[in-house]
């Protein structure tokens, strides 16, 4: 079996995300949430999205801020 990812971040962190310059830690622990979700649906576009906004965290720039959007909004 796989390792799942961000499941020890998962237990500890809120889905709500500040929109705007760098990704938040919520926003990014939301991405690995979506992410997860996102690859067992299939969902190409979202997978895309969450990629650019874990990467924009670890890089220490901004995410786009459709793609927070995305990110955040996903399981609404």
């Amino acid at each position: 079996m796989l390792p799942q990812f961000g499941t020890a971040v998962r237990k500890t962190k809120s889905l709500t995300a500040d929109v705007g310059g760098a990704p938040d830690k919520a926003s990014v622990d939301a991405a690995w949430l979506v992410l997860e979700a996102a690859n067992d649906l299939g969902d190409h576009a979202a997978i895309a999205a969450c990629r650019r906004v874990i990467d924009a965290e670890l890089n220490g720039t901004a995410a786009g801020s459709a793609d927070v959007d995305l990110v955040v909004g996903y399981f609404r």
